[in-house]
């Protein structure tokens, strides 16, 4: 569980609507304009608070904002203050606020279906109906059978100001369904078992999971990780029994080493489930059998310091992804007799230092692997009887795919989900045999949405240090001159080797039809030129985030693709770090900067082992226990690194519940920059009073922050339509 955020907050589109630019001197003075109120800004009482590392003392005055209850009024009260103060700026923009979030719902179908996908002899979907906020899950014995309703999201949810369902696991004799809530948002999800029969639920109740369940094929023995109140790690792997109390439950796995995260997967045959031990150096994998309900753990091969690999079951086999000698990764394959002799791994794709191979999938005949080149994406199927090895088409020059429902081991059809920033979501059937593909389904959105008006692009942009940066562009091809006049939305995040591959957003639609140009800048800490690229942009690297993105700002001004004018930008989580991070290094590149649930406050969060998530990210960001790596993140934390300087308009947002970067560190941050700021630029602070790190959990409900937002930058942009 890292500090990212499930789901990109970007923007979308208006038909007919007029682009009027603000005068340069109006831009350039970066005024609040007419949004003007008469509440002032909540200013937050200083309290001092010491904190002294390696001979360095550091004074936190705002260190009295964190409550790990959240009950405390006066914190509250702050939070509701900055919300009361938000509102009233923004007060002049309702309208517009309005009109962009029926925009945004207008794009989303009220009645969807997904793909079926079948497990077990049923075939699975999620499907939406009307205004409902929340997914139905159904199952049918045919494709055009009738839905056995299994979950009902939006019943489920009524009661509750925020609602989601983890998972959902039907017993291997279909009778019972295992699924998960969290009624919280802090990812504290409650397991409960449903009699699929009667519909009734049993007296089962598992409190403080991580939200995945997985059976035993006993039809009566469950496994589930149990996740510490306090950090939020979930260290412990219980097995419970149908009709046992909680507290009898067996430990049968512990992580002992803090910053490991722990997770759960099985085996696409439902032989084995997989305890999956994750590190940012090193991982590891253990094997539970599912055919015996008191089996022992077994470790598939002992965690190596600096091996990575990943495994899937094919028969008797395993074939592994690994990074062995092969900086890269390269795809091996052992017996199940042999998985922790590494001597018996044999190679199936060799390293290629110029290729990064990123996900497999196994099916009957053949081995489909996801590998990258310069930043662009292929897909590869190689045939396990006759070795040979296909590219398998695509439309779209840049574009993102990953497996989905590849769930039977006995077909030689693989599933993908593919988007390009101008392709919607789509999901294909591709015959391995004949390389066929078969469309099932492409995300419709409203009827305004024509693709060939849109036009994306990549570029490289030089970096400071010499290094090209990849960008990923689209525009609207109408609105756009290549001559510094439009509008720059830019997006980033540059963490954890994540990378933000060119994806279909449907608000950013909204963006180009007002003649922006969104950028996708994919910086250092990523790993969208492979794994280097990541090490070049962490630990004692991490800076190079930071300077990648100011850089790639810079280049697009250069190149005369956008109005040095009207720069915006926006990042979460970890992207919310990044935010921070060129707030004060270059304020004055941009007019608007948002910053989502932002990481903040680096150093006092990762000096603090209750803090979620800290201990497991120690090889992330450093460990401020070393005199070294606490200088390093002293020398870029935004909230550390606060000065008396002219800040952008700034856009933040958290919620309360956050259970990935706490409500404090922005709240913190937003404070000391009221204080420190010395321009007159609008700095507004929303949190979700009700929701967590991914915000409000409705499908349509989470675009009421995204319209503010986009309300906002237009404003500040020139544009009022």
């Amino acid at each position: 569980m890292k500090r990212t955020l499930l789901t990109l907050s970007i923007g979308l589109m208006l038909a007919g609507c007029s682009d009027k630019q603000a005068s340069t001197e109006q831009i350039n003075a970066k005024e609040p304009m007419n949004l003007t109120t008469s509440v002032a800004p909540p200013v937050a009482k200083k309290v001092p608070h010491e904190m002294t590392a390696h001979g360095d003392t550091r004074n936190d005055e705002y260190y009295w904002m964190r409550d790990d209850e959240r009950e405390d009024p006066e914190v509250l009260g702050h939070l509701e203050k900055e919300n009361s103060y938000a509102e009233a700026v923004l007060k002049p923009l309702e309208k517009q606020q309005a009109a962009l979030y029926e925009e945004f719902v207008a794009r989303i179908p009220k009645d969807d279906a997904s793909v079926p996908v079948k497990e077990n002899g049923y075939w699975y979907q999620r499907l939406y109906e009307g205004d409902g906020e929340y997914p139905i899950y159904v199952r049918r014995a045919t494709l055009d059978g009738t839905n056995e309703i299994l979950l009902n999201g939006n019943e489920m949810a009524k009661g509750h100001d925020y609602f989601s369902i983890g998972s959902y696991e039907a017993s291997p004799d279909n009778t019972l369904l295992a699924y998960t809530v969290d009624t919280v948002s802090r990812r504290m999800y409650t397991l409960k078992v449903k009699n699929l029969e009667t519909g009734e639920l049993l007296s089962d109740e598992i409190t403080n999971t991580t939200g995945q369940v997985y059976w035993a094929k006993d039809n009566k023995t469950l496994y589930y990780i149990d996740r510490d109140p306090q950090t939020l790690l979930g260290s412990k792997v219980y097995r419970h029994v149908l009709g046992t109390p909680q507290t009898d439950d067996e430990l049968i796995y512990e992580e002992t080493d803090t910053t490991f995260y722990t997770s759960l997967g099985m085996s696409k045959d439902g032989e084995v489930i997989y305890i999956r031990h994750d590190n940012t150096e090193k991982t590891g994998m253990t094997l539970i059998a599912t055919s015996n309900p008191k089996a022992a753990p077994t470790p598939f091969y002992p965690i190596e310091e600096g091996l990575e690999y990943s495994v899937a079951k094919h028969g008797d086999d395993y074939y592994i992804l690994t990074n062995d000698n092969a900086k890269n990764f390269r795809i091996m394959k052992v017996d199940a007799a042999n998985t922790s002799d590494k001597s018996k791994w044999q190679e199936v794709i060799a390293h290629d230092p110029d290729v990064f191979i990123q996900d497999i999938e196994l099916l009957q005949d053949f081995l489909v692997y996801k590998a990258k080149k310069d930043g662009i994406l292929s897909l590869n199927a190689v045939s396990l009887k006759t070795g040979e090895s296909y590219v398998i088409p695509t439309e779209d020059p840049i574009y993102t795919a990953y497996f989905s429902g590849n769930t039977q081991v006995d077909t030689n059809t693989v599933r993908i989900y593919y988007a390009s920033l101008t392709t919607p979501p789509s999901t294909f059937d591709i015959n391995l045999e004949t390389m066929e593909s078969t469309l099932l389904k492409q995300n419709k959105v409203g009827d305004a949405f024509v693709a060939s008006n849109y036009q994306s692009e990549r570029v490289m942009l030089p970096a400071r240090d010499g290094k090209q940066v990849p960008v990923s562009l689209v525009y609207r091809k109408d609105k756009f001159n290549k001559n510094g006049t439009n509008p720059l939305f830019q997006y980033g995040y540059g963490s954890y080797g994540s990378t933000i591959d060119p994806t279909f957003v449907s608000h950013w639609i909204s963006l180009m039809d007002r003649g922006f140009v969104v950028a996708i800048a994919h910086i250092r800490g990523s790993q969208m030129l492979g794994r280097e690229w990541y090490e070049d942009g962490k630990m004692g690297n991490k800076m190079n985030t930071f300077t990648d993105f100011i850089d790639v700002t810079k280049g697009l001004i250069e190149q005369k693709y956008v109005d040095p004018n009207r720069i915006f930008a926006e990042g979460g989580s970890a992207g919310g770090l990044l935010m921070g991070a060129i707030a004060n290094m270059a304020p004055e590149l941009y007019t608007g900067i948002a910053a989502h649930v932002p990481f903040v406050d680096v150093v006092t969060t990762m000096s603090d082992a209750s803090i979620p998530l800290t201990t497991g990210e120690y090889t992330e960001w450093g460990n401020p226990a070393n005199k070294e790596e606490y200088e390093y993140m002293l020398s870029y934390s935004p909230y550390d690194q606060v000065k008396a300087q002219k800040y952008p308009h700034l856009f933040v947002t958290t919620g309360l519940h956050d259970s990935q970067v706490q409500y404090f560190e922005p709240m913190k941050w937003v404070a000391r920059l009221r204080d420190k700021k010395t321009d007159n630029n609008l700095l507004l602070f929303i949190t979700n009073m009700e929701a967590g790190h991914g915000g409000a959990s409705g499908r349509f409900k989470r675009y009421e922050q995204t319209a503010k937002e986009y309300a906002f930058f237009f404003h500040l942009a020139g544009i009022e339509k």
